[in-house]
C-alpha cells in the first residue's frame, strides 16, 4: 500500500532531519586498556590545524569510576604519523600537564602542534604512582589533522 505524505509532513520530516545533523557530535572517544579507561579529547572541538597549537586531554578513570590524576600515573604521551611499526620512533613526545577541563580535575593534558596535515595516532601509557592501585595501560587514539589556515 502506498501513503502519500502531505505537505505538513514533508516539512515535518525535513525539520526532523535537520535537526538531527544540527545536532551536537560527541566529541569525546573513549578506549580501556586492562582496569583504566581513557576518555580522549583534544581542542579546538577535535578538529587540530596543522602549524596550531591544541591541547589534547585524557580523563583517565579505574574501574568503578574512580578519577586518576596526573599525579598519581607515570603517564607519557607518544604522538606517530598514522602508518608506523612497533618500535619506531615517536615523531613527538608532549610533556604532559595536569589539567582541568569539562568536570576533570588535574587530568593528563599536553599542548601539541602538528606540523602538517595528515592522520596521527596518540599513544597513552601509564603505570600507577603514589599509592596509586591501577594496572600498566596503553591506549591509543587517531588524530585527524586539517590543513592550517
Amino acid at each position: 500500500m502506498l501513503h502519500r505524505l502531505s505537505p505538513k509532513s514533508k516539512s515535518l520530516g525535513w525539520l526532523v532531519v535537520l535537526g538531527l545533523l544540527a545536532a551536537p557530535v560527541s566529541a569525546h572517544t573513549v578506549k580501556v586498556s586492562g582496569d583504566v579507561a581513557a576518555l580522549f579529547h583534544i581542542e579546538p572541538h577535535h578538529n587540530p590545524r596543522a602549524g596550531q597549537r591544541s591541547l589534547a586531554w585524557f580523563a583517565l578513570t579505574r574501574k568503578g569510576g574512580v578519577q586518576i590524576p596526573l599525579q598519581q600515573c607515570n603517564c607519557q604521551l607518544a604522538v606517530y604519523p598514522e602508518s608506523h611499526q612497533e618500535g619506531d620512533t615517536p615523531l613527538m613526545q608532549p610533556t604532559l600537564k595536569p589539567v582541568s577541563a569539562a568536570q576533570y580535575q588535574d587530568i593528563p593534558g599536553a599542548d601539541i602542534t602538528f606540523e602538517k596535515a595528515g592522520i596521527y595516532e596518540l599513544e597513552l601509557s601509564g603505570t600507577a604512582k603514589n599509592g596509586a592501585n591501577f594496572r600498566p595501560f596503553t591506549v591509543s587514539f587517531e588524530v585527524t589533522v586539517q590543513p592550517g589556515e
